[in-house]
């Protein structure tokens, strides 16, 4: 993109917002470099902050007229690199649209704008007995709009589901610069399913202004136990056991070794010595309920060989156990100077044998493997421990992570869970679709952008032409050649 045309669109926006709302300073710009992944970093050629829906869509219009592509930031705290800035386009910033516009407990319901941290719509709805269900780990401080793009999940997904089961209705700015809803605050709106298309979409169909949530009720009893296992195929067994015997907990995570033992570094959890692996369970629901559930995963463990269970007596002592769980992914630095957070999916009954494959793997290539993940749901996300001063070593980590995810498809799971594809894993993509599969999800990409301004280059491995019949071809295309189309 010549830089003439960025200019121009910098000084169109500046007349339109203000100076304060525009960033083109390169050391400014280089805040926004990268998101939660950190090996990927682009500096954007300009960086704006609207302050409203009504400015974010005149911002996507100016994009849209200059043919400049455009992407979407909440709090940057993505894994995968879809945040990750066009080195010719303008970066778009959310974190200033943060009104929660509506509390509805009556409707369970509410209203937020994309920059909302995630905790401040439980915070905003406990005063009427209700919460907000999805709970990233990083919830204190990421955003309902980057939640909405990667279908985010957490800790609690085994119970309440993803972001998408969440989400009623969307106010968005599309690719063209126009606002438009989907859904509404019905519990389902008649016609194609719009909004389930749009979660999840990692900034590819436009950038959400408003979210329309729903609202869980507080749950009248919370039992949480932290069970000690000697390692991970006993606490995998137990997973299984628990989920077979028709409980279905809140929530369900599992830490190694290496992971605890970077918990204890950093936030002092004080989980038991000597343990393998840990499981932390957790049910809420009618008191009744719980307490008979509980007996019955309490014993479950015992029985998969739990050498020690704790069960949380208050709040307070909740909180610890999962304070160590929910530091996780930033623990490790206390143990390795850098690390891949890993997002693989496979079946939960494999859990004992797919761990012990990546133990194997991990060794043969010389590299630490620390896991901590959702065991419930088969959610894992495997920490790969290099020190990238160390030649070769980041070339090993980067190829043990790649086989980690080749297992989990192997084993019929996903490349991602949670985390979304991105920029990180577009090019495992094909591992798991084949390009028929590709060439169909493009084709609905390109009914939303058919110019492909909104956040390219992320999810898919090798852009294709919108319209184009699905295959290969050699040459220059029928509708490039008829002057209807433009390759991108």
């Amino acid at each position: 993109m010549a830089t003439a045309t960025i200019e121009r669109l910098a000084g169109e926006l500046r007349g339109a917002l203000g100076a304060e709302q525009v960033i083109d300073d390169r050391a400014r710009l280089r805040t926004y470099e990268c998101d939660g992944l950190a090996q990927y970093r682009v500096v954007p050629a300009l960086v704006v902050l609207p302050h409203s829906a009504r400015e974010c869509a005149l911002v996507v219009r100016a994009c849209a007229a200059a043919g400049v592509p455009f992407v979407a930031r909440g709090s940057g705290t993505g894994l995968s690199g879809g945040a990750l800035p066009h080195p010719d386009g303008v970066l778009i910033v959310t974190s200033r649209l943060r009104a929660i516009r509506e509390v509805a407990p009556a409707d369970e319901r509410a209203v937020v704008e994309p920059g909302v941290i995630n905790l401040a719509v439980t915070r905003a709805a406990a005063p009427h007995g209700y919460y907000y269900a999805p709970d990233p780990s990083s919830q204190q401080i990421c955003s309902i709009g980057g939640n909405v793009a990667e279908n985010s999940g957490g800790a609690h997904c085994l119970k309440y589901g993803f972001t998408t089961h969440h989400v009623l209705g969307l106010e968005l700015v599309t690719p063209d610069g126009d606002l438009v809803r989907l859904g509404g605050p019905a519990p389902d709106s008649p016609g194609y399913d719009l909004v389930g298309a749009f979660v999840g979409s990692e900034g590819t169909l436009g950038i959400a202004t408003e979210v329309t949530v729903r609202l869980v009720r507080l749950p009248e009893s919370v039992r949480t136990l932290l069970a000690a296992f000697p390692g991970t195929d006993a606490a995998g067994a137990a997973t299984s056991a628990i989920i077979a015997a028709g409980v279905v907990p809140a929530a369900v995570e599992m830490m190694d070794a290496l992971a605890i033992e970077a918990a204890e570094a950093a936030v002092h959890c004080d989980y038991p010595a000597g343990a393998g692996a840990v499981l932390i369970v957790e049910l809420d629901g009618p008191a009744v309920e719980v307490e008979a559930q509980f007996a019955e995963v309490e014993r479950l463990c015992r029985d998969n060989a739990a050498f020690e269970i704790r069960i949380a007596a208050d709040d307070a002592e909740r909180a610890l156990f999962w304070k160590g769980r929910k530091s996780a992914f930033a623990a490790v630095g206390r143990i390795s100077p850098d690390y891949i957070v890993q997002d693989g999916v496979i079946p939960r009954t494999a859990l004992p044998e797919v761990l012990r494959r990546i133990g194997e793997l991990a060794a043969e290539r010389g590299i630490r493997v620390a896991n901590v993940f959702h065991a419930g749901d088969g959610n894992l996300h495997p920490l790969v421990l290099f020190d990238d001063a160390v030649e070769g070593e980041a070339e090993r980590a980067e190829e043990l992570s790649g086989a980690i995810l080749d297992l989990c498809v192997a084993y019929g799971g996903s490349i991602t869970g949670e985390h979304g594809v991105g920029m990180d894993k577009a090019k495992y993509l094909p591992r798991m679709y084949t390009d028929d599969d590709l060439e169909t999800m493009q084709l609905l990409r390109c009914a939303f952008d058919p110019r492909s301004l909104a956040n390219p280059g992320k999810i898919f491995p090798t852009p294709r032409l919108c319209g184009e019949v699905p295959g290969r071809h050699r040459g220059a295309h029928p509708l490039q050649e008829a002057g209807l189309a433009e390759v991108f």
